[in-house]
């Protein structure tokens, strides 16, 4: 039986909440809300708080390490963040909170379907599941897919800042692999900045002949890409417009962020 709560009596849970670490939490989500620096002054108007409360915040924050210093009264996110980042990304957890959810997808779409991650320019397979049915399209975990050319790696390049994308197209080797190949970077810009509009990618026959994808992502609440869903096959039936792929797609990928963050 559920736990009743009598008003004027305090939710245990809540009581056990630390008040200061939460605040700090949200300066920090501050910084994920796209600002990049923060005074003093801009953190105790946003947070409803006195210039005193929150140069404290601000120093103790710096001396953990989850933020620095970079001129008087400036503060920026601390470097100890991009390893956690790593560390979140590549402690094995995440393709373990994904399986079940790919494992629904592929129930109710009749297909196979992956997640992936991306890595060195290439997205990769980090789950996947199967349809139940004798013949489908297989991938293996780890294989590593160029990105633009197929539904994943082309929704990785969509949700990247333009200097990353830049870098990108500055390094990649774009190798004519089908009739359906995109390799003129002028078109694939056009493509990527459709995708990010739409939300979503597909592979026509464009790395492998025959075969057909459709991708979306999985965001944080602020809108960075962490994962992504894809649902492929041998049928050109995936790519038609009205079909209930992508609406699935949505769903597990809405699914996904539930679960990534705790969202009751």
């Amino acid at each position: 039986m559920a736990p009743t709560f009598c008003a004027g009596k305090t939710d245990p849970m809540t009581s056990q909440l630390n008040g200061s670490v939460l605040k700090a939490f949200k300066i920090l989500d501050l910084f994920a809300a796209g600002q990049s620096e923060l005074t003093a002054k801009e953190t105790a108007d946003a947070l409803g708080i006195n210039m005193i409360t929150a140069h404290r915040f601000l120093h103790t924050l710096v001396h953990a390490g989850a933020l620095r210093v970079t001129s008087r009264g400036v503060f920026r996110l601390g470097c100890m963040f991009a390893d956690l980042g790593e560390r979140v990304l590549h402690d094995g957890n995440l393709p373990i909170l994904l399986q079940p959810i790919l494992d629904q997808l592929a129930r109710d779409t009749g297909e196979a379907c992956m997640a992936t991650t991306f890595d060195r320019d290439m997205a990769v397979c980090i789950a996947k599941a199967l349809p139940d049915r004798p013949l489908y399209v297989d991938i293996r975990i780890g294989s590593r897919l160029d990105a633009f050319c197929t539904a994943h790696g082309k929704l990785w390049l969509a949700y990247m800042t333009a200097d990353d994308q830049d870098r990108y197209f500055k390094n990649a080797e774009m190798t004519r692999m089908t009739d359906h190949t995109v390799t003129d970077i002028n078109a694939l810009k056009a493509e990527l900045a459709t995708i990010r509009k739409q939300g979503f990618a597909t592979n026509n026959g464009e790395r492998e002949h025959d075969i057909y994808a459709i991708a979306v992502p999985i965001l944080t609440k602020h809108g960075n890409m962490i994962s992504a869903f894809s649902v492929f096959g041998a049928s050109p039936a995936l790519l038609e417009a009205g079909n209930a792929t992508l609406s699935h797609l949505n769903s597990a990928a809405q699914s996904a962020q539930d679960v990534l963050f705790q969202k009751p």
